[in-house]
């Protein structure tokens, strides 16, 4: 059973009430933002025009100027081979050698046969011109007359056949002797000597390359060339100069090649199955670092913008929608937010193609300390400073 009244507590409503309040005041000036000090300091970077060089970095493999198969034009039993595999060679240069005895006793019978047919010749002629003289007095018959000159003619026709056979016989003679048909490095031997070969096998004997200079063989989206092309009609680029546009290689290995090639020639053709154009751009290879078949990126100029805006990539960040923005100082040292359209990075920088112009103050220091409308204390910081990216925090991508 429950009692009819509970023991009256002490009255401690007005004291605790004092307490608690005590406590939030407390707490509540406690937690109040100090006095603002005055505008938070940042760095800035103003933007300038200047002409810039654009390049694009293309696939690319590396292909020989000049490629020569080594092939018999007369069949037989190799009997030597006089080069060193991977060496060069000159144009002209013996490599291998056929065995020569069939073709030179075909030469020595042509010869034979060919004296043969001068001698019938030699006797031929002064009886037709007998046969003539006695015509013109009616002393033969006319018959006889044209039998002999017949005879002749016939005779040094047999004279030109044989000759021509003995130049046949001379030339298969030659060919026994195989030589390089261009100046270059030969590969690997295909045959050794003892092997049989036949004219005109389906085998190469070698490949001779000419690897100095070397082409390097690129590909470009069509996209890209119809971009570049309206870019030169419209004025914002030119060419780069008045020769062929320079081109600079990256191996295989990250490593820069020492030497500059130029852009030789862009096909008029776009591959259907890939959207791409065909581009040739020609190296000197005096050492012959550049292989037949290696994997390259080559950097192609593509023009000059005459007056490219260059922003910092620190200075630079995306929003919730992804769009590159920057936040820009005003002449009243207000900050506002721009949202930009940047095309490429250029060394630590971006190419700003809209957002952004010529002597805008971009902040690229402190920008976590402001925000959009506020008022800040500008700081110049130099740009190639701007541009090389922090230790402790990497630029932002965009």
């Amino acid at each position: 059973m429950l009692p009819r009244s509970l023991p009256r507590l002490p009255a401690i409503t007005a004291p605790l009430g004092a307490v608690m309040a005590a406590l939030i005041a407390g707490c509540s000036s406690s937690a109040a933002p100090p006095a603002p000090g005055g505008p938070a300091e940042v760095g800035v970077v103003t933007l300038e025009a200047r002409p810039v060089t654009l390049s694009a970095e293309l696939p690319g493999r590396t292909v020989s100027t000049v490629v020569a198969e080594v092939r018999p034009q007369v069949g037989g039993i190799l009997r030597e081979r006089l080069f060193t595999e991977g060496a060069d060679v000159k144009a002209g240069q013996l490599l291998y050698r056929i065995d020569p005895a069939p073709y030179q006793a075909a030469v020595d019978s042509a010869r034979a046969t060919l004296a043969k047919a001068r001698a019938n010749v030699d006797s031929l002629r002064p009886k037709a011109a007998r046969y003539t003289e006695l015509a013109e007095i009616k002393a033969v018959a006319q018959q006889d007359t044209d039998d002999a000159l017949a005879a002749l003619r016939q005779a040094e026709a047999e004279v030109d056949a044989a000759r021509a056979a003995l130049d046949s016989a001379t030339i298969n003679l030659a060919y026994t002797r195989v030589t390089a048909p261009v100046a270059g490095r030969i590969g690997k031997s295909a045959v050794t000597p003892g092997a049989l070969v036949t004219a005109g096998q389906a085998t190469a004997l070698a490949t001779v390359q000419q690897v100095d200079p070397i082409y390097v063989d690129l590909t470009q989206s069509s996209a890209d060339a119809l971009r570049l092309r309206r870019a030169f009609e419209a004025g914002q680029l030119r060419q780069a100069g008045r020769n062929q546009a320079a081109v600079s290689l990256i191996l295989e290995d990250g490593s820069r090649y020492g030497h500059e090639g130029r852009l030789q020639f862009t096909d008029i053709t776009v591959n259907e199955g890939t959207g791409t154009v065909a581009l040739r751009a020609v190296f000197p290879n005096p050492r012959g670092e550049l292989l037949p078949g290696m994997y390259v990126r080559a950097a192609l100029q593509e023009g000059v913008a005459e007056q490219a805006v260059l922003v910092p990539q620190r200075g630079v960040s995306r929003n919730v929608k992804g769009e590159a923005t920057a936040l820009v100082v005003g002449a009243d040292n207000s900050v506002e937010q721009r949202v930009l359209r940047v095309s490429r990075p250029i060394g630590d920088s971006w190419l700003v193609e809209a957002g952004l112009a010529a002597g805008e103050r971009v902040i690229v220091e402190g920008s976590q300390k402001v925000r959009p409308k506020a008022v800040v204390k500008p700081v110049a910081v130099d740009s190639k400073v701007a541009a090389r990216p922090a230790a402790a925090s990497p630029a932002p991508g965009v």
